[in-house]
């Protein structure tokens, strides 16, 4: 096995060189601090597996340390050793992430068998961090409901090409299911049993991004303590899906080509060329030929991504497919909420055919879970659906404050649950005290 690094974070001077002569002996690599200063210093430039830490130092004392590290993904596994064995400061120490604690004088046995675990445990923490993921992936659902005609073309299309390597490209409106796309593909694959690592571009800042994507190497900026392995490592033989890849900034997208070209990459700060084997799979919600126009999206990445296009429709242009993923919702939310609740009334059924849905399955999905709250018979009828009119905005006039729909809303909400305020605050997805509270500031009386 590879060596263990060690760190020891110790105010006496004599204690420390102890350990390290102690710890050296059984084969372990040591290095010392004497404060939490001096031990950020050593993690910026090397890379440990475990720190031996004293809870209590002058200056930066053990347990801010570990708040900062705490941070860090990539972070050392921590062993608290303390003198004054407070209940508390363990404790404290436990509840800050730190993996076990001893109490000195310890046992030099036990120590070692200590770190030994600690040292697996940051080993399998690395990856239970991908099973995680994984796991999530594995219960998500992959079956696409519906027998519109598109819906058949498009399954038809993701089995002739998922177990081919070839890149995916989705693209659809907000809420039609781009990633429950993805992962019928994944599912689908020859690499099935390899990670599918999910990304959603939209979310984080352009360093923060390309970090995220291809790792970074200690160092490489202020917060890098340790180097961190990218989402394309974690993903080699596997799957990754970029999800809003036109929100992909657009100095990132070179660097993305030319991964996808090469299977290359760098770690941010560091200039040693990696390899991986990864599909990619790409979905975007906005029209990315208009971006290339515009400059804000590279035409031969888009090429490159768009090898194989699945364009899934918006719901109101697939309304046969409404009622059967209707009374899939229903189902799921009745035995979620344990109510009894049998099917939809024909009117009921014949508003959410009726209605355009511009936030697609994902809204058809809250509507039908606000009614299942609100029903109180064995069916869901029109009175449960809580469908906007399209005027929704008409009856509170033009340009109104945030304050003014807030008010209408909420009145709004009262009126379909019959004014009762513990189902409205369920439906606003606020607690009853907050409904309360807004209630008075608007003067709205009970």
């Amino acid at each position: 096995t590879s060596m263990i690094n060690i760190l020891v974070v110790d105010d006496e001077e004599p204690f420390r060189r102890l350990l390290k002569k102690e710890l050296g002996r059984k084969g372990l690599s040591v290095e010392v601090a004497s404060d939490g200063n001096g031990a950020l210093q050593l993690l910026r430039d090397h890379s440990f597996d475990v720190i031996l830490l004293d809870v209590v130092m002058p200056g930066v004392d053990g347990i801010s340390l570990m708040k900062v590290l705490k941070e860090d993904p990539g972070a050392p596994s921590i062993i608290v050793l303390t003198g004054r064995a407070t209940v508390e400061t363990a404790v404290e120490a436990m509840k800050n992430g730190a993996y076990d604690y001893l109490t000195k004088p310890y046992k030099l046995d036990e120590l070692v068998i200590v770190i030994d675990r600690a040292y697996e445990y940051r080993r399998l923490s690395v990856k239970s961090k991908l099973l995680e993921q994984e796991l999530v992936r594995k219960e998500s659902p992959f079956e696409l409901i519906g027998k519109s005609r598109q819906l058949r073309d498009i399954l038809a299309l993701i089995q002739k090409v998922a177990p081919t390597d070839s890149p995916v490209f989705i693209q659809g409106e907000s809420g039609t299911g781009k990633e429950l796309v993805a992962n019928t593909v994944w599912h689908y694959s020859a690499r099935k049993d390899a990670p599918l690592i999910a990304l959603n571009c939209a979310s984080l800042s352009e360093n923060l991004i390309e970090s995220e994507i291809f790792g970074h190497e200690k160092g490489a900026f202020t917060s890098a303590y340790q180097m961190k392995h990218g989402l394309v490592e974690v993903a080699d033989r596997g799957t990754l899906f970029l999800d809003e890849i036109g929100e992909m900034p657009i100095g990132l997208q070179a660097k993305l080509l030319r991964f996808l070209d090469s299977g290359e990459f760098r770690r941010v700060g560091g200039n040693k060329s990696l390899s991986v084997d990864v599909r990619v799979i790409a979905a975007t919600n906005k029209d990315l030929s208009g971006m290339i126009k515009t400059g804000n999206f590279r035409e031969d990445l888009y090429y490159r991504l768009n090898v194989i296009n699945i364009v899934i429709p918006p719901l109101r242009e697939r309304k046969e497919d409404i009622a059967e993923l209707s009374r899939h919702f229903l189902k799921k939310y009745a035995k979620k909420l344990s109510k009894s609740i049998a099917d939809f009334t024909a009117e009921a059924l014949e508003l959410l055919i009726e209605y355009h849905w511009p936030g697609n399955v994902r809204e058809l999905e809250n509507v039908v879970e606000r009614a299942v709250i609100l029903c109180e018979t064995d069916e869901v009828g029109p009175e449960d659906l809580s469908i906007p009119p399209s005027t929704v905005i008409a009856d509170i006039g033009t340009n109104p404050s945030l304050e003014e729909i807030e008010k209408t809303y909420i009145l709004r909400v009262l009126k379909e649950s019959g004014n009762n305020q513990s189902k409205a605050s369920q439906l606003l997805g606020i607690d009853r005290k907050t409904l309360y509270l807004k209630l008075k500031k608007y003067g709205i009386n009970f």
